[in-house]
């Protein structure tokens, strides 16, 4: 192999390593600057294939999506001196990142400021306000509120602060079952309340319900006894009518009544065989 082919190919390969070293590409989910020797050059926000000088300038890659931090469960202290233990998250974004490079370098730095940024901010807000507003009221507000402090602060160092929010509120451990049994006592206040309330209830139920039968079964026994005495006027009517037309038919028929009434079935009366009682069961007596 001549001196020629020799030149040649290291010259090939010369320009291979220097095309290598100066070519980059840019994906939709990031955003990159350019330094020379430690001094910002340029900022790419486009995706595509883009050109550096090799050797001399460096790309910082940082991501363009909205990202998620989640921070470390911590105490804090409400307005009125209760201990709650908070977990919370954030979602932000870099939306400068020539700023986020100069003040903390990369992504791991800002996570870090942003801690710092997020728990200062919660805590300096939560000490405002009582426990009942922070765990059930005014939680919504409070926490954009924070969200909103957070992002003016974190724009010094290009990021935005979208969102702050409590994932759990807890109460120390120390504090849990003492909060427990008074609130199980109240509970159970509530409900010996409404117990002897329903009972209450239940009795003027039951009192109103008991006139209400005396009430009815009182018309309805007098509604009876006007029906009967009706009746029985009626049936002495038609007695008196029946007994105008035919005397001797109508007191056959009371002494066959009085004949059921009285001669049961081991029924034993002593009578003289002459009495009037049983003048339709004698035998005639012949003269």
């Amino acid at each position: 192999m001549n001196r020629k082919v020799i030149v040649m190919i290291v010259i090939a390969v010369v320009v291979v390593v220097v095309l290598a070293g100066s070519l980059f590409t840019v994906d939709e989910t990031e955003q990159v600057i350019v330094t020379q020797l430690g001094k910002f050059i340029r900022e790419v926000k486009q995706p595509g294939l883009q050109f550096k000088i090799p050797l001399i300038q460096k790309v910082h890659r940082f991501e363009d999506r909205v990202l998620e931090y989640d921070a470390a469960a911590a105490k804090i202290i409400t307005q009125d001196k209760k201990s709650l233990v908070i977990d919370n998250y954030a979602r932000w974004k870099i939306i400068d990142p020539l700023k986020l490079y100069q003040a903390v370098q990369n992504v791991f730095g800002a996570q870090s400021r942003l801690d710092d940024i997020i728990f200062s901010e919660i805590r300096e807000e939560l000490a405002r306000h009582t426990l009942t507003e922070i765990v059930s009221v005014n939680r919504e507000q409070i926490m954009e509120k924070v969200a909103e402090q957070c992002d003016q602060r974190a724009r010094d160092y290009g990021i935005q602060v979208i969102d702050v929010r409590i994932k759990r509120a807890d109460l120390p451990d120390e504090v849990t079952h003492s909060v427990y049994g008074r609130m199980r006592a109240e509970r159970e206040r509530i409900a010996k309340k409404y117990r002897s309330e329903g009972e209450e209830e239940a009795v003027m139920i039951r009192a109103a319900t008991d006139k209400e039968k005396t009430i009815l079964l009182a018309e309805s026994y007098r509604e009876s006894e006007k029906l009967r005495g009706e009746g029985d006027a009626e049936a002495i009517k038609i007695y008196a009518e029946a007994f105008e037309k035919d005397p001797e038919f109508y007191s056959f028929i009371r002494t066959l009544e009085a004949y059921e009434k009285s001669l049961g079935e081991g029924t034993t009366i002593v009578l003289p065989v002459d009495s009037e009682f049983f003048q339709y069961l004698s035998p005639p007596i012949k003269e």
